[in-house]
């Protein structure tokens, strides 16, 4: 009986809008993935590609989110460590163990190990880190058609001059984290 060994990890914990997202994903050994890696090292491009080849390929793929009310409500450190437990929750398979990126763990039904850097590091999660962060992407791109003006199509809710400008001219949004400090600022001078 072979040994499910599942990657994890999360994009969108520095943004000043939108969900953290995570992603599980166990590979399939028979089925190698060439240029695995942590996504921010990708072009879009190639993160895009590489997304339809882990779909195709892995032997289980789950997503978990944590939304912006359950990140002002338990801080981002711990909704990320969540939306991290639901992406393996979601796997159609129950790993044995699981390769977190980071130094900190989340409540897993399995043994768990982080790695700081893992991304970078291990196969399994370079493909978690590239689901997740593709995942995000999109949604903020989606969100940006619902909230014109703010940019979130070109900076994914990261605190970027043009996000930061646009906070100011038009407000905070429902999708901004108010426990974020930039947030945080324009919501008490108004």
């Amino acid at each position: 009986m072979p040994e499910w060994i599942c990657g994890v990890d999360e994009a969108g914990r520095g943004p000043l809008a939108g969900p953290v997202v995570a992603a599980a994903v166990i590979l399939d050994p028979a089925q190698p993935i060439l240029g695995l890696n942590d996504s921010k090292k990708l072009s879009e491009k190639r993160r895009e590609q590489l997304y339809v080849e882990i779909h195709a390929k892995a032997l289980a793929c789950g997503i978990g989110r944590a939304e912006v009310a359950e990140i002002d409500a338990i801080n981002i450190l711990q909704a990320s460590l969540l939306a991290m437990q639901r992406a393996v929750q979601r796997l159609a398979v129950t790993p044995d163990h699981a390769l977190v990126d980071g130094d900190k763990l989340p409540q897993l039904l399995c043994t768990a190990k982080a790695i700081v850097g893992g991304d970078g590091l291990v196969d399994c999660i370079g493909a978690a880190s590239i689901l997740a962060k593709v995942a995000r992407d999109r949604e903020m791109i989606e969100l940006d058609a619902a909230y014109p003006g703010y940019g979130f199509a070109r900076h994914k809710g990261y605190p970027t001059r043009m996000h930061l400008e646009a906070l100011q001219m038009r407000g905070v949004t429902e999708i901004h984290r108010r426990s974020f400090a930039p947030v945080r600022r324009l919501l008490c001078e108004s």
